[in-house]
């Protein structure tokens, strides 16, 4: 169980970076109507609000280096709770960003997951 919980968080941190930094439109298929975004502070709620928002950030191109991918299994209902850390680069910066992102994924009846909790955060210092 343990080793499922830690592919199934590696696979989807590796897709969501992916499209972040690819394809950020499609980003929308992740979240469902009830998905909550806190972007440094700033609650969204709602899959086209989040979608809004992160294709609205002041930057087009992005690249994420994913330092460490942390996951367990957050219910019985077979939830997973995955905590990243890594670096944002971004065009025409000298230095990376430093940030933190969790996210709780909830399984669908298809056999996926959504992201109903997405929590991101630069650490600064």
């Amino acid at each position: 169980m343990e080793e499922q919980v830690e592919m199934v968080g590696r696979a989807f941190v590796d897709h969501y970076y992916h499209l972040f930094d690819n394809d950020r439109a499609a980003l929308s298929s992740l979240y469902q109507p009830t998905s909550m975004l806190t972007f440094e502070g700033q609650k969204i709620v709602g899959v086209d609000d989040i979608s809004s928002k992160l294709n609205q950030l002041p930057f087009d191109q992005s690249k994420h280096l994913i330092s460490t991918i942390d996951s367990q299994p957050s219910s019985s209902s077979g939830g997973i709770m995955v905590f990243v850390s890594g670096s944002l680069q971004l065009p025409g910066e000298e230095h990376q960003l430093r940030f933190s992102q969790m996210f709780h994924l909830i399984p669908t009846p298809q056999g996926s997951f959504f992201v109903q909790n997405d929590i991101f955060r630069l650490n600064y210092g």
